[in-house]
């Protein structure tokens, strides 16, 4: 999937919880903490994590996000 980052970052948890892949915001810390995300490739423990566009997200192996620029109007 592809998410269109219309700020300069959005922090790890929001992001996982405004797509909806989990129902609160201590499920996403959760999954995070125990290091089922995965950001360029590399785990990332870091609830906050700033991600920007550019970045390439694995949640739990199965599901992908592409972090795209918001168009400019």
């Amino acid at each position: 999937m592809e998410f269109e980052l219309k700020d300069e970052y959005i922090e790890l948890f929001k992001l996982l919880k405004v797509l909806d892949l989990v129902d609160t915001g201590a499920q996403a810390k959760m999954i995070v903490s125990d290091g089922y995300v995965l950001r360029n490739g590399e785990v990332e423990l870091r609830k906050r994590a700033k991600i920007v566009a550019g970045d390439h997200l694995t949640v739990g192996g199965d599901v992908t996000i592409d972090v795209v620029a918001a168009k400019k109007s």
